[in-house]
């Protein structure tokens, strides 16, 4: 399932957001060989646990979050810091939400360098710190719904669910993931250990709010208009 939109708008620009989309997308330019860029850079500015472990390299515990692999890998994330990022940074405040996105960043990849301090594939990717924005909205705003495209092997459709239904159901794959020890390249460690992080560090966020209270005054929608203004074509009926 990819969600395509949340009925949730912010109400603020979210610049941030917008500012990590084009650095990533610009990273991704600037290191793809397609494009003209660099491989070499890639390969510096990755996360290597065990050089890392060993006190070297320590940069990509930040560079390594503005790297992907491939279109389908920066598409994917991207599309999922598109939906709920701005939520958060709209909570958070521009550099609150910045503080939180590179912690949650952070903490994914400690958590996949704890799982295997050793090895010396490099690791790259801003799933992590979009895996801790996915847990810090689903604390925020557990109700809010979602607009998803579900991929069936040929059929394609489009519905709506709650967020937590989303969220959840993505943390599940990734532990479960983790736990089978599947070995198709993907950080799972690292994505449940941001996701986790992410709800950990919007605790704050979430108390400040009123915490249960906050729940009990928004049900866990967001706290303001949470629809689309509909649209302005006219429904044609048939005849």
């Amino acid at each position: 399932m990819f969600p395509i939109r949340d009925h949730n708008p912010s109400e603020r620009t979210p610049y941030v957001t917008y500012a990590l989309i084009f650095l990533n997308v610009a990273m991704f330019l600037i290191t793809m060989p397609w494009a003209g860029g660099e491989v070499g850079l890639w390969n510096r500015l990755a996360l290597y646990p065990v050089a890392v472990s060993h006190g070297d390299w320590l940069w990509g515990l930040v560079t390594h979050m503005f790297l992907h692999a491939g279109i389908m890998h920066i598409a994917g994330n991207m599309l999922f810091l598109w939906v709920f990022g701005d939520n958060l940074e709209d909570q958070m405040g521009r550099f609150g939400f910045l503080v939180f996105y590179l912690a949650c960043g952070l903490a994914a990849a400690a958590g996949q360098i704890a799982a295997d301090p050793m090895s010396d594939v490099p690791m790259i990717g801003a799933s992590g710190a979009i895996a801790g924005v996915m847990g810090g909205y689903l604390l925020m705003f557990p109700r809010a719904r979602v607009d998803v495209i579900a991929i069936i092997i040929i059929i394609i459709r489009r519905f709506t669910i709650p967020a937590w239904v989303l969220l959840l159901a993505w943390f599940g794959i990734q532990l479960v993931s983790s736990a089978s020890m599947v070995d198709d390249g993907v950080a799972y460690v690292a994505h449940a250990a941001g996701f986790l992080a992410g709800i950990v560090f919007a605790v704050p966020l979430f108390l400040r709010r009123g915490g249960s209270g906050f729940w009990q005054r928004t049900h866990g929608r967001p706290p303001h208009a949470p629809a689309y203004a509909p649209s302005r074509i006219p429904p044609v009926r048939r005849r």
